[in-house]
């Protein structure tokens, strides 16, 4: 009998240890702009033209990271990026994105920081746009053949949410329904779309909708849920790992009164004013819920700014959302992958700093370990380093090369102020793409020191072909390895080839 006392007290002692530990932690809370520039924000851009006052206070608040990058410039490699700490191109994704109605990407054995955290004792939520592909019930391809009364499986809960609440591609991709951890809240009623002749802005791809499903009222709705979570979470006794992918400013760029015509620039600036705004009543409910001081909140952004936003229209107006470097969304250059990041955490993060350390947003999985006392798994967060210095204060971390990655599968290998692209033109959307610069007999490959040339005009390929042949090296290592981190080489989910079509190096 004194043996099963013993045994009973031992394991309320060691759940009650537990607890305490995991209340302890943080909250978390990633909100992930889409398509947002770092050129949009005035943390990140003193010569922004668009007012973000709430991002301002929060970057006044907490860190600013000068020189972070999303480990792809465009939307559904970046998510795969964030919520494993591995480089997206090691998944059967080589380029693009995923559709509306796309199967699951991430299987349920990939490590996330949604299983590390809810093994750690959190709640975890994702609120928002997944944009990582779930699986409907359906006969055949295309939304067609769904049916929406039937749960959808393999969503976020099979990577580490406890709940869910959200849309399955980016705010333009049919189709537009909700779903609450499996279930759709609605089945559609009708067909719906705006042809971008109609609205250059505001255009969304024709496709079923849901009574419940109102495009232009889907951000304030998010943010509405989000703050809800938030409320009802301080009644509980353990922490939570808010996941908050927004779908704005991407097309359809809607805002709403009063943030129409705000900015009077065009809707693009008003639909970030509306973010802004937004990000504002996510702290007030925070702090009205007395949690402000213990929770760690990241904003920052999937890629850089679109096209869409009409990038012409806003530089009449001094704004430049890729804050002077080269490119945009899609592109391989600094402007498709390097964007806002803001982490604040009054309990840690002392106010007002700033780093210039190199970062990516894969990195959000070792941070994370690191705050929970998580030693990680050789098979876990492969390409992420901790911010947990830069946290406190130090310049550098581990952190000392970063792998990019374009919308048309080109690669980019970076090493302090050296990086090299391999690809002849941009890799994405912008002039010349990838065909013209080869029409136009460009390098096959660019090489650029960031130091001195920001804005990626001087290709020093011809001129410095040690630097090329070292980068080329170092690529290599890293691919083959499975890894960028120190650790068991792994094995990537595809073979990945790498150099620029026809190149074979000396």
């Amino acid at each position: 009998m004194k043996i099963i006392y013993s045994f009973l007290f031992f394991t309320l002692v060691s759940f009650l240890i537990g607890n305490t530990e995991a209340t302890n932690h943080p909250n978390v809370i990633f909100v992930l702009a889409d398509d947002l520039g770092i050129g949009d924000v005035s943390p990140t851009n003193k010569d922004c033209k668009i007012k973000t006052p709430h991002l301002q206070k929060m970057a006044d608040e907490g860190l600013t990271f000068h020189d972070a990058h999303t480990s792809s410039s465009v939307c559904t490699p970046t998510r795969y990026g964030v919520l494993t700490g591995r480089y997206n191109w090691r998944s059967r994704l080589a380029r693009g994105v995923l559709g509306g109605t796309s199967k699951h990407l991430i299987p349920a054995s990939r490590a996330t920081v949604g299983h590390l955290l809810k093994k750690a004792g959190y709640h975890t939520q994702m609120i928002g746009k997944w944009h990582l592909g779930w699986d409907w019930d359906r006969t055949g391809n295309g939304w067609q053949n769904i049916n929406f009364s039937k749960p959808v499986k393999n969503g976020p809960d099979i990577n580490g949410f406890t709940n869910y609440y959200g849309h399955c591609g980016s705010l333009d991709m049919p189709p537009y329904v909700w779903v609450d951890t499996g279930r759709p809240t609605a089945i559609p009623n009708r067909e719906e779309g705006v042809h971008k002749n109609k609205d250059p802005y505001g255009w969304y791809r024709n496709g079923p909708i849901a009574p419940d499903f109102e495009i232009d009222q889907v951000l304030p709705h998010l943010f509405d849920k989000s703050i809800a979570y938030i409320k009802e979470r301080a009644n509980e006794n353990k922490p939570f790992f808010l996941y908050l992918p927004l779908p704005a400013p991407h097309t359809p760029i809607v805002p709403v009164p009063p943030f129409k015509g705000m900015s009077k620039m065009n809707p693009y600036a008003d639909f970030v004013m509306q973010v802004d705004h937004h990000m504002g009543d996510l702290f007030k409910a925070l702090k009205s819920a007395g949690m402000d001081d213990n929770t760690l909140v990241f904003f920052t952004s999937d890629n850089g700014c679109s096209r869409e936003a009409n990038f012409p229209k806003l530089k009449s107006f001094g704004h430049d959302p890729s804050g002077g470097y080269r490119g945009s969304k899609s592109d391989i250059h600094e402007g498709g992958h390097r964007v806002p990041l803001i982490a604040r955490w009054p309990n840690r993060i002392n106010r007002g700093q700033h780093s210039k350390a190199l970062v990516c947003l894969t990195d959000l999985y070792s941070t994370l370990a690191g705050i929970i006392g998580k030693k990680m798994d050789d098979q876990a967060g492969e390409d992420s380093f901790s911010l947990l210095p830069l946290f406190d204060g130090k310049q550098k971390n581990q952190r000392s090369t970063l792998v990019s990655h374009s919308i048309d599968g080109s690669f980019a290998i970076r090493k302090n102020n050296w990086k090299l692209c391999l690809s002849a033109g941009s890799g994405g959307w912008s002039q010349p793409n990838e065909a013209g610069a080869r029409k136009a007999g460009l390098p096959p490959m660019q090489l650029f020191d960031l130091n001195r040339d920001k804005a990626e005009q001087n290709n020093l390929f011809t001129k410095k072909p040690k630097k090329v042949k070292e980068l080329l090296e170092l690529l290599e290592k890293e691919v083959s390895n499975g890894r960028c981190t120190p650790g068991k080489a792994v094995p990537n989910d595809r073979e990945i080839s790498y150099l620029p079509q026809g190149y074979k190096p000396s």
